[in-house]
């Protein structure tokens, strides 16, 4: 349990996942792997209408890659199969066949943009802002980058991967990546039951069309992936990135 987890069961025909780590749930490569796994698992469920993905705590949603595996990656090889399991999640939530609503409790860096970007449906709280930081470490924010355009348009995607700066949860909403904000997480949870109960209702065969309908025109994301890790994979094993990420985990210890 040290290195995170991730559950899911089946409340009233919406799957609900949820994956925590103990840093601020940021993803190692094993949860990535789990974590897509089980989207498509629970996608795959006659039963199943949409799926509710969370994450655990009442703080950061997620801080993107774990730091501490990053420092660990050695080879070209091994930093491509980390990255390529950013790739996999966000791939299993457009692909799975069931729409895929997500709660976001507080900040999110790097991949867990992705991850609120790649929502069909996004609940979240004032305090749930969001920021591209992977200039920080030395790379960019390329396995997600054609999930966050999807939903803020080119100009503003190159904008939060330039200046790596924050964005509050109302221009998020703005941007069509939050969907509901709420002032606090009980208020969230409570719109969230709500709109789960009136999911649960709704006919599959049209949540299924809805969801095919609304990712029309991104098949050719998967064909991106390989030069998009690439490019991350090989900029990580970079002296100045370890450096970066050395650096950040100082100040976030000295905090």
């Amino acid at each position: 349990m040290n290195n995170g987890f991730v559950t899911q069961e089946i409340k009233n025909n919406i799957a609900e996942i949820t994956f925590g780590t103990p840093k601020s749930n940021s993803l190692p490569g094993e949860i990535l792997e789990k974590l897509a796994q089980t989207i498509l698992d629970e996608g795959a469920k006659e039963e199943v209408k949409a799926i509710f993905l969370k994450s655990e705590g009442g703080k950061a949603f997620c801080a993107g890659a774990s730091f501490d595996e990053l420092l660990e990656i050695e080879d070209l090889e091994k930093s491509k199969k980390f990255f390529g399991g950013f790739a996999k999640v966000l791939n299993a939530m457009r692909s799975c066949g069931k729409l895929v609503i997500v709660r976001v409790q507080g900040k999110t860096t790097g991949g867990g943009v992705g991850i609120a970007c790649a929502a069909d449906y996004c609940f979240a709280t004032k305090d749930a802002a969001m920021a591209l930081t992977e200039l920080n470490l030395g790379i960019g924010p390329f396995v997600i980058g054609p999930y966050v355009e999807r939903k803020i348009g080119k100009s503003a995607y190159s904008a939060m991967s330039i200046d790596a700066d924050f964005r509050s949860a109302e221009w998020c909403e703005k941007h069509d990546v939050y969907h509901s904000v709420s002032a606090t997480i009980a208020e969230m949870d409570a719109q969230l039951q709500l709109f789960l109960e009136k999911l649960s209702h709704r006919s599959s065969d049209a949540l299924a069309l809805i969801k095919k309908v609304s990712w029309e025109g991104t098949e050719h994301f998967e064909e991106l992936m390989p030069e998009r890790i690439h490019m991350s994979a090989s900029l990580i094993l970079e002296d100045s990135a370890k450096k970066n990420i050395e650096m950040i985990k100082e100040r976030l210890r000295a905090k």
